[in-house]
């Protein structure tokens, strides 16, 4: 009964929103009047250019659907024949600011173009999606879909996007991971505490108070005083005793030695940071920050 009411509901909301589109109440920013409802509809292949047979358009929604739920990450492929005059990376990061994708406060989620107007491969990320994504992932995840879009096989593009979402979102976020804003130079480093790491720092904590507070419990027992009054009276004992020598010291020979120290020229990245771990970031038109990558093809 509920899930009836719901989907009820989702139709009217959706008939709401068309309506408003044609009396020019809700914005058309690519010209195409089934964007934003489909959007609100929750669905997410937008295959506005028509490489994608029907058949496998429903079954990548599912496996979307799927991993939405799981990885708690929108997850948008796009298609388009005209970019309105956008750069390829300006009009992924549009569509999915004006769709209103994301998930959760930080937008999470990764969006992938296939822009045949520019022909060009393009993946824009936000939230947490940028720090999963790191250049290096992305870099290999280009590698893949160019691999299809080459042989104009995009679905194979495609299934190879959806495979390495899985696999890196499965993975998470890397260890060395930070933000690197490419336009301030700005670096914002993902901190993380593995279990072991806490583990780790929960028995060294407990076993250093513990000892201080035997040391304490020990002293103020006197459980060592007859051994304190020893060392005191050692130190005043006459024992002790002073021998003058005249010594001093001769200087033989001297060698110098000399070498030249290399520069370090390894790949350190940016402030000392692993180019590994580095998400490059740039500002949308709206300010927002976005990740990803781009290729031709």
């Amino acid at each position: 009964m509920k899930t009836g009411i719901k989907r009820k509901g989702k139709r009217i909301l959706v008939w709401i929103l068309a309506v408003a589109w044609c009396l020019g109440l809700v914005g058309n920013a690519y010209g195409e009047s089934d964007i934003a409802i489909e959007a609100f509809d929750g669905k997410r292949i937008f295959d506005m250019a028509g490489l994608l047979d029907k058949e496998y358009v429903q079954e990548a929604r599912e496996v979307i659907n799927q991993y939405q739920d799981t990885y708690h990450l929108d997850i948008v492929v796009v298609t388009t024949d005209d970019a309105k005059g956008k750069t390829a990376t300006a009009y992924a990061d549009d569509f999915y600011e004006e769709c209103g994708f994301g998930q959760g406060k930080g937008k999470n989620g990764i969006l992938f173009l296939i822009d045949m107007d520019n022909r060009e491969l393009v993946f824009s990320t936000d939230g947490a999606a940028i720090r999963i994504f790191t250049d290096q992932r992305i870099e290999s995840m280009l590698d893949g879909v160019y691999e299809g879009a080459s042989r104009e096989d995009y679905r194979a593009s495609v299934e190879s996007f959806l495979r390495d979402v899985e696999q890196y979102c499965k993975a998470g976020i890397p260890g060395n991971q930070y933000n690197y804003n490419t336009e301030t130079g700005e670096i914002s480093v993902y901190r993380s505490i593995r279990w072991y790491e806490a583990l780790l720092a929960i028995g060294v904590s407990a076993f250093v108070a513990g000892t201080a507070c035997l040391t304490v419990k020990r002293q103020y027992g006197m459980e060592d005083d007859e051994r304190q009054v020893q060392n005191l009276a050692m130190a005043y004992r006459g024992s002790a005793r002073f021998i003058y020598d005249d010594e001093s010291d001769r200087l033989v020979n001297k060698f110098v030695t000399s070498r030249v120290i290399p520069r370090n020229t390894g790949g350190g990245g940016s402030g000392g940071h692993s180019s590994s771990g580095r998400s490059s970031t740039h500002t949308s038109s709206s300010g927002r920050s976005h990740g990803g990558g781009s290729r031709k093809f």
